[in-house]
């Protein structure tokens, strides 16, 4: 009872994202994929011709309401503060290759979950080389890495990324004529397959609420384990664990085994190294992708630098080949991870205090 009345907010919100996840994909959204940050966000990079993979194209409601459902809570409760300027070409490179790695494990980490939920054995290599990729980043942590200290901002800064949510919301209600085509809209594959809009948009809006209040991210779990002991954000990760598994066990959704997963692969090696790259990037930037979506709807121009990073490399994965799919990792996938890598672990080196 103790436990619970010191952790019971994040608990909750666990709860509900689980629950969720698992309803919008019984109403439409993808297989295991009932909310997925980087799957999402790179639907919508081919539905803005980022990239143009017909079967990935669609402009998720869920992106657009974390981050409006973020900026409402922290204006209600006043906690949007506009602040900026941490190395933010860093963080878009940390974005980018974030993404990279997702998109050769096939997930964010709350996609991770999900598909363990639904009974994705996969899914476990990719949340054990999560869990590296984070240690990994702690580790730089706990020498100095630092990319410093964000300042004070213009409002009207801490504005852009709620204003590009609602152009982006206005395009996919609207749905314009365009010559050139955009935005795309998947016709078959993942990318056709939502929930209705209305509730996609509502449930997510209610989670940017929810997650802005509590501070949820799958990143910092890890991260406040092996640092303070700290289980407070674990407690919510675990509750949405729990709860998806239910779902789906009572809507028929849970279907164990390795093989024939949904809009997943077997190559265990590069699940977990792509998983390991995501990681570390989320560590070394300070946050899941969910986290820097909730981080960017309060103001923080850094979050959504990462964001934007992270939007530009997907289309770049589809673009040049090192997206996987569920036949397996493409033909430059392997290059992709490991320049990543090379990336990150150069990034924790050499921006440490005591080399500044």
């Amino acid at each position: 009872m103790e436990f619970m009345k010191k952790h019971y907010k994040i608990i909750l919100c666990g709860v509900f994202i689980g629950i969720i996840a698992t309803l919008l994909q019984k109403l439409g959204n993808p297989a295991n994929m009932g909310i997925c940050v980087a799957c999402f966000e790179r639907d919508i990079a081919g539905a803005l011709g980022f990239h143009r993979i017909p079967t990935v194209q669609y402009i998720r409601p869920e992106i657009l309401a974390f981050v409006l459902g973020s900026f409402f809570s922290s204006l209600t409760f006043k906690e949007f503060k506009p602040r900026g300027g941490s190395l933010p070409l860093v963080r878009f490179f940390l974005g980018f290759f974030a993404m990279l790695g997702a998109l050769v494990f096939l997930g964010c980490p709350w996609r991770a979950l999900l598909r363990l939920a639904g009974g994705d054995g996969n899914a476990i290599i990719g949340i054990v080389g999560l869990i590296i990729g984070i240690f990994i980043g702690v580790q730089f942590i706990k020498h100095g890495y630092t990319l410093g200290r964000n300042y004070p901002a213009y409002k009207f800064a801490g504005l852009f990324m709620p204003l590009l949510m609602v152009g982006l919301l206005l395009l996919l209600l609207i749905k314009p004529v365009i010559s050139t085509g955009v935005p795309f809209f998947s016709l078959k594959g993942p990318g056709s397959q939502h929930a209705p809009i209305i509730i996609s948009f509502s449930a997510a809006f209610l989670i940017g609420i929810f997650a802005q209040r509590t501070r949820f991210c799958t990143m910092g779990s890890i991260r406040d384990i092996i640092i303070l002991k700290d289980f407070h954000l674990a407690s919510g990760v675990v509750s949405l664990l729990i709860f998806a598994f239910l779902g789906n066990l009572m809507l028929g959704q849970f279907h164990p085994g390795f093989v024939n997963q949904p809009i997943a692969h077997t190559n265990h090696l590069w699940n977990f190294l792509g998983m390991v790259l995501s990681g570390l990037a989320y560590a070394l930037a300070g946050g899941c992708p969910g986290r820097q979506l909730f981080l960017s709807g309060e103001g923080d121009i850094d979050a959504g630098v990462f964001v934007i990073g992270m939007i530009v490399g997907a289309g770049f994965a589809h673009n040049f080949a090192t997206a996987a799919s569920p036949s397996g990792i493409a033909p430059w996938s392997p290059f992709a991870v490991i320049v990543g890598l090379l990336f990150c672990i150069a990034t924790g080196l050499f921006m440490r205090k005591n080399i500044a």
